[in-house]
């Protein structure tokens, strides 16, 4: 079957950050903290994936206790559980880390800390954190004890009860900023620190409590850390990333079949000029929305099943065709992918810009 993935749009401007935790909600993708922030209490930025814009930053709103705002820090994660995101871990500015239980409500807009219970995990960054059903599962990340981990602890958010999994057969290898997926009821680890050249996928059953033995592929990608994955259709993406030995860092897409176990090699039309690592993903119905990272800080969209009216509007903006006849609302859309954004609260100009094969890869 032909590929119809298209990178879409690519934005340039704020925030600037890299390692930060970034969640979909709605249309809408909220972003929290990261490396480059400037504020002593954690940044709250959201993007509206209809307007193509930045919203202003949310600020602690009246009545909201400082206290209950973490505090500025990268290598931490966020997830969503019905109305409420929890952030947890990273590192703050002090270059420690807490294991407090943060949580923001996205329909007022305030923070709060839950009430916690049971065996509350180490204080860790670089972890990874996904969610099935209610419950949160954390795994891996550094810690000031033990270094690099390798144990698995969950939060059922509806009894707000932490506890360590206990590992039936053999554990996994410890990992950090590595990614974390789930797929059913599997949760599928790929990369992270010390696995930089031999890179394969663990997978976690989450039924069983269980490591299962996986077979090797004949095609795998270069190992990686700090990259960027997300699912679609069954099937687990990896894009991006560093690897510390080689001193490289990558703008490739692979596609991991379950089913299979094998790699394939992804390449949408319109490859994106970046060369990223530490950027965040958020899916957002067929679109997957990339934004910051080390370098160059900019955002771009995967489509990965556009429409007919999105290819029509590419091929206008790629041939520089006359728009005078479109109707009103397409001309806005036009607008949105190409021009400056007026967004006024944010303090930076911004550009719109398709992007086209021919640009630089």
């Amino acid at each position: 079957m032909c590929e119809m993935l298209r990178w879409t749009v690519h934005l340039k401007g704020e925030p600037k950050r890299d390692d930060h935790a970034a969640v979909a909600v709605g249309h809408k993708v909220y972003s929290f903290g990261g490396y480059g922030q400037n504020m002593v209490q954690i940044e709250v930025h959201i993007f509206n994936t209809v307007s193509l814009r930045w919203l202003a930053p949310v600020t602690i709103g009246k009545g909201e206790r400082p206290a209950e705002v973490p505090s500025r820090r990268y290598y931490h994660t966020a997830v969503l559980i019905g109305d409420a995101i929890y952030i947890w871990g990273g590192l703050r500015a002090t270059e420690s880390t807490d294991n407090v239980l943060y949580a923001f409500d996205v329909n007022v807009h305030k923070w709060f800390i839950p009430k916690v219970s049971g065996a509350i995990p180490d204080a860790k960054w670089g972890h990874s954190a996904c969610a099935l059903g209610k419950v949160i599962y954390i795994y891996g990340g550094y810690t000031q004890m033990i270094g690099c981990s390798n144990d698995i602890n969950k939060l059922d958010t509806t009894t707000m009860v932490w506890s360590l999994i206990v590992i039936k057969g053999p554990p996994a290898p410890a990992s950090a900023r590595h990614s974390a997926t789930i797929i059913g009821t599997k949760m599928f680890v790929f990369g992270g620190g010390g696995q930089y050249n031999k890179i394969y996928i663990r997978v976690f059953d989450l039924a069983t409590n269980r490591w299962l033995s996986t077979p090797p592929t004949e095609v795998l990608p270069e190992g990686r850390r700090r990259h960027s994955a997300f699912s679609y259709n069954g099937e687990l993406y990896i894009f991006g990333g560093h690897n510390l030995l080689l001193d490289y860092t990558f703008n490739d897409l692979w596609k991991f079949n379950p089913e299979t176990f094998s790699w394939k090699r992804i390449d949408p039309k319109g490859k994106p000029s970046c060369w990223s690592y530490g950027m965040c993903c958020c899916m957002v119905g067929d679109r997957v929305i990339f934004f910051g990272g080390f370098t160059p800080n900019d955002l771009y969209i995967l489509d990965l099943s556009p429409s007919l009216n999105t290819l029509c509007k590419l091929v206008v903006i790629e041939h520089k065709l006359d728009q005078s006849l479109l109707p009103q609302d397409i001309k806005w859309e036009l607008e949105t992918m190409t021009s400056n954004s007026k967004c006024k609260n944010i303090n930076t100009r911004t550009r719109m810009s398709v992007l086209t094969a021919s640009q630089p890869t």
